[in-house]
């Protein structure tokens, strides 16, 4: 069986459910992807009002599926299309998913810096559906984990907990305002995929020391400082953030924020064919917490990602982190 039919197969499972479940619950479709998920799980029906030839027809879907036949990366990939078709349906602006191939290349680059940890406490303060979570904990499978996952959508938050029951991974999840105080322990890797913006709460700002000094502040930016109290020292932070993150008015504020908390080991710019406007193209920003024992690195990774596609250019970059590793990080 190739991978894409699996994904494929179980896509279909969860897209044909999903319609039955919105047509009958009269709710959208991004919603009844939650509820086909989690019947999926229990392997059962769990809505009440649903009439009983909908019913059969769903435990039929559910029996066939064999879901222990499957892989983690395959029951991700096959949930993300649901998702993801939801989301396009309902336009939301924040909804916004992690691309696939970024999840990766995060999830390698995160394996690098903690291969000498077998036991990581691991947060994602913008957890959104769960997907870049799942996608770093599917490749670190042969670790200790203990992950939590915190957003302030109710509704992301719940896609996000189905995905995870339905790969096993137990993971804690918050409904919270990530920049109020939080109900997590310190952790030893904290990775955010930033929200970009203004944080509509001016009252809540102030308590921060990257708050604007005046209107609104920038969420982005105050995500960056709470990551920061919430990790362990000398643990590591890996950030996507905007391009033009330190070309702002704000900028020199964060700058010397990050200089005097944290050591910046890495900047790494994607491809900007992976974004649909230049405007909204990402990189990932790589921190250590300062602590006694943390070395700043001769010099930072800075890198400059091809094309994905682009396998020789990719080898050949792989080949220089492999070096920077070997000559920076003893």
């Amino acid at each position: 069986m190739h991978s894409s039919t699996n994904v494929e197969k179980l896509f279909t499972v969860l897209d044909e459910t999903a319609e039955i479940i919105k047509k009958e619950l009269d709710c959208t479709y991004i919603e009844s992807v939650a509820e086909t998920g989690e019947n999926l799980f229990h392997g059962d029906v769990l809505q009440e009002s649903i009439s009983e030839v909908s019913r059969k027809k769903l435990l039929k879907h559910y029996q066939n599926a064999h879901l222990h036949l499957y892989s983690n990366e395959e029951i991700r990939k096959a949930y993300q299309l649901a998702v993801l078709k939801g989301l396009k349906e309902a336009s939301h602006p924040n909804h916004q998913m992690t691309p696939d191939t970024v999840g990766l290349f995060l999830s390698y680059l995160i394996n690098k810096f903690v291969k000498d940890h077998n036991k990581i406490r691991l947060l994602d303060p913008a957890v959104g559906t769960g997907n870049l979570l799942t996608t770093v904990l599917n490749h670190l499978h042969h670790k200790q984990i203990q992950a939590n996952g915190i957003d302030v959508d109710d509704l992301l938050l719940k896609l996000a907990l189905v995905g995870a029951n339905l790969q096993k991974h137990p993971i804690e999840f918050f409904h919270q305002d990530s920049l109020e105080p939080l109900f997590v322990d310190p952790v030893d890797m904290t990775i955010c995929d930033l929200p970009v913006g203004y944080y509509p709460n001016d009252v809540g700002a102030q308590k921060f020391q990257l708050k604007a000094d005046e209107g609104h502040s920038y969420a982005h930016h105050l995500f960056i400082e709470q990551s920061l109290k919430y990790t362990k020292p000398g643990g590591y932070l890996f950030f996507l953030i905007p391009n033009n993150l330190f070309e702002t008015k704000e900028a020199p504020k964060l700058h010397k924020f990050i200089k005097e908390n944290a050591i910046i080991l890495g900047l790494l710019q994607l491809p900007l064919s992976l974004f649909k406007k230049g405007d909204f193209a990402k990189s990932i920003f790589i921190l250590q917490k300062k602590s006694k024992h943390a070395q700043p690195p001769k010099q930072a990774l800075l890198v400059e990602l091809p094309k994905f596609t682009n396998k020789r250019a990719m080898s050949s970059i792989i080949n220089q982190i492999d070096k920077w590793f070997k000559e920076n990080m003893k």
